[in-house]
């Protein structure tokens, strides 16, 4: 086991909430400070550890994706630029819902539960009540608390945090904290569709290896690795045609290839698919070490799967097109229309650029989808304003294919308001089938 394993090891074998430091793990593992730091970035990107200011380095519970609605009473302590009064030891558990403390102590207890956060301004009955029930305390107002409350804080390893906001404003900046981890929690990411467990060859293999691991697997790619697993080229079976069969596969492969890791969105690695022209790309640690790979099937059948998943976040897209409706004409081009709401404007108060072109965009995505079926990736898109647009103006957005072959697609895309024409747009995009 290397050093770098050890650490990591020691920093999994920690209690969950201990603080780490790199002084401390270098005289534990005796290995030099700049080893212990590499070690604890690697564990904090596996999970394991997580850094926040004005706490520290802690080690965490690893959150599962299914959980990423959650945030932990650290990260509350960050979005409301609090203090710690009390119970520092459970600053790494998990807030599963908030409440605000606005009615009666007798009132108040029978909603409060345990891993909940009371929000509450300098009440200290409330304070001894929430702690009392398992719950965490965040004070509005900047207000501090009683010995007694931090006292019991500690003992119940709950923390008891002040801010100098009001618990309006607190209770807008924990909900969009949440908010945001919703739509996080929807981004499909490599680690998600990625085989984890993939063939692969050493780079001091040769071609007639390669034919062997092509007629064991079925598969035409295979990554490349060096002695310490880590990825040094790719072969196809294109590459080794016509190749004498002593050849070392190190000559013919593909060298330093494009890799990714699996922190990386699906949608992301369509696009370096489509425009690299690649069926597949090993998956990476941040030392170059094979993890895994994803191939475009997998891509296509997450984008598949995507589709048929309610959305629970709603991101700026969805705030924009949202408030469109959608009609086929009879020529088969597609009409969305719609007004201008405040969220689509600039400074100047006219749709923004941005907006405009979220609407053409959908236009174009959805006749692609609509005429062809199929998942498509945008190339390009031109575009050309004629006629700002205001408040409550109505908008038309006529979107019509003019030319598409076996990847390619292009889509002619008009914005009209009142009849008059606003942008124009040229919009090209390839599919990811083959």
């Amino acid at each position: 086991m290397t050093k770098h394993e050890r650490i990591i090891k020691y920093i999994k074998d920690l209690k969950v909430g201990t603080k780490i430091s790199v002084r401390k793990i270098a005289q534990e593992i005796e290995v030099s400070e700049g080893t212990a730091y590499r070690a604890i970035k690697e564990a904090e990107n596996l999970g394991y550890v997580n850094t926040i200011p004005r706490v520290g380095t802690v080690r965490i519970e690893k959150i599962e994706k299914k959980e990423i609605e959650k945030i932990t009473f650290a990260e509350v302590v960050n979005i409301v630029d609090g203090t710690i009064l009390g119970g520092r030891n459970g600053l790494h558990k998990t807030l599963n819902k908030f409440l605000i403390g606005a009615m009666e102590i007798e009132n108040m207890k029978q909603y409060i539960e345990p891993g909940s956060l009371l929000i509450v301004g300098n009440r200290a009955e409330a304070h001894t009540a929430a702690l009392e029930n398992g719950a965490a305390v965040l004070i509005s107002g900047g207000f501090g608390a009683s010995e007694e409350v931090i006292r019991l804080a500690n003992e119940m390893e709950l923390p008891v945090m002040s801010s100098s906001y009001d618990t309006f404003t607190i209770a807008t900046m924990i909900n969009k904290a949440l908010f945001m981890n919703m739509i996080k929690k929807e981004i499909i990411l490599v680690e998600d569709v990625m085989v984890s467990d993939p063939f692969y060859l050493m780079n001091t293999n040769t071609v007639e290896d390669f034919r062997k691991m092509v007629k064991k697997t079925g598969h035409g790619r295979f990554p490349i690795i060096d002695s310490n697993k880590k990825v040094v080229g790719i072969a196809t079976v294109k590459d080794i045609e016509g190749v004498s069969k002593e050849i070392s596969i190190n000559q013919v492969m593909i060298k330093e290839p494009i890799t990714l890791t699996k922190k990386a969105s699906v949608a992301y690695a369509a696009h370096i698919m489509v425009w690299e022209g690649i069926e597949l790309i090993p998956v990476v640690q941040n030392n170059k070490k094979l993890e895994g790979v994803v191939t475009r099937r997998d891509v296509i059948k997450a984008f598949h799967q995507m589709q048929n998943q309610p959305h629970v976040g709603e991101t700026i897209e969805d705030m924009i097109i949202s408030n469109f409706s959608e009609e086929v004409l009879p020529d088969g081009s597609i009409r969305l229309t719609g007004r201008a709401v405040p969220a689509m404007l600039n400074l100047l108060g006219t749709v923004s650029c941005g907006a405009f072109v979220t609407i053409m965009a959908a236009a174009g995505f959805r006749i692609i989808k609509k005429s062809r079926r199929l998942d498509t990736v945008s190339d390009n898109l031109v575009v050309y304003f004629t006629k700002p647009l205001q408040l409550e103006e109505n908008i038309e957005v006529i979107a019509r294919i003019i030319d598409h072959g076996r990847i390619n697609v292009k889509v002619d895309i008009e914005v009209y308001s009142n009849g008059i024409i606003a942008a124009k747009g040229l919009m090209s995009a390839k599919a990811l089938e083959k």
